[in-house]
């Protein structure tokens, strides 16, 4: 004869079974929830490396420096070592190195063209950054780019010798002081074009002579200032360059110096290659599957707390079914 439940137990199988329900669901909130706040969507802001080139210090990026802290980056401006092509990107790679997570990396002048070459092979570049900058491609160097575009800064520089370590040497260049305010900084005040020449780091010739062995650009998203009054890299080249690199371009009113003179608008345009860096979503692995393997696992506790609650829902309800004695 087939058992009945004792009275009320009806009540407390449907409740039961809420109560099973409601156990699975706080299961599977429990073990989803780890993939949702860990997910790949999760944006972190880059952190911004400014690049200085020849004849300047890393205090000519402090109006953008101090820009960019206001809308919450972190901001690097590292000394360029301006001895070489070679030994300057490498540097600058070696200190990308030091950084944790996503980076937008800029230069100015020849600060662009070690950008270039440091930024190579390193996943976490995501946005490159040129402001009236060299941009030179594989086998191309400072001089010979110049060479295609003519500007007066060949006919406002001087040399000097200069004596290292272990009986090394080589040539340094400078501005000379009186052509610096025209051909460098024309917009700046003189006062404080007089500093600049005074404070100025020269660059040694390898710098410019020597030729570039990797260009970031074709792999990595760029973006490009123009500055139309520059006298020192011709702004013809810097238009060729960008057009050449498929950059993100403007185009300002502007001696060399641009970060100095116009602080917003370069800051501007870091932004927006920055936020371009924030939004773009993690890359799939290069091999294997292309699932996510913290949704796998999300999926197979869901799957096991069901089965441990629908298997306690199943056990009770037995009990409940049970004749009275």
């Amino acid at each position: 004869m087939a058992a009945f439940p004792v009275p009320g137990s009806r009540r407390r199988i449907r409740r039961t079974h809420v109560i099973a329900a409601g156990c699975t669901m706080a299961l599977c909130t429990s073990v989803a929830a780890p993939a949702a706040t860990d997910g790949g969507t999760t944006t972190t802001k880059p952190t911004i490396v400014l690049v200085h080139g020849a004849f300047a210090d890393a205090s000519s990026w402090n109006g953008v420096v101090e820009r960019l802290e206001r809308r919450g980056y972190t901001v690097i401006a590292p000394a360029n070592p301006l001895r070489g092509l070679y030994n300057d990107s490498t540097y600058i790679a070696s200190v990308l190195d030091s950084i944790k997570g996503p980076i937008v990396l800029v230069g100015h002048s020849y600060g662009g063209a070690l950008i270039s070459s440091a930024a190579a092979g390193n996943p976490r570049v995501k946005s490159l950054v040129y402001v009236s900058a060299l941009m030179p491609d594989v086998g191309e160097s400072g001089m010979s780019l110049a060479a295609r575009f003519p500007s007066e800064l060949g006919t406002a520089t001087k040399s000097v010798p200069y004596r290292a370590g272990g009986g090394a040497g080589g040539t340094d260049l400078y501005l000379k002081p009186d052509r610096l305010h025209q051909v460098f900084a024309a917009d700046l005040p003189e006062s404080t074009t007089r500093v600049l020449a005074v404070t100025q780091r020269p660059a040694a010739t390898t710098a410019f002579s020597e030729k570039a062995k990797a260009a970031a650009w074709k792999h990595i998203p760029s973006w490009f200032l123009i500055a139309k009054q520059d006298r020192t890299i011709n702004p013809d080249q810097e238009r060729f360059e960008a057009k050449r690199a498929g950059s993100h371009t403007v185009e300002i009113d502007s001696s060399h110096v641009a970060m100095i003179s116009h602080p917003e608008a370069v800051t501007d345009l870091v932004l927006q290659a920055a936020t371009a860096a924030e939004s773009a979503r993690p890359s799939l692995p290069a091999t294997g599957s292309t699932h996510d393997a913290r949704a796998e696992t999300a999926l197979t506790g869901i799957t096991a707390a069901s089965l441990i609650a629908g298997a306690g829902a199943v056990l009770l309800g037995r009990r409940l079914r049970r004749p009275a004695p």
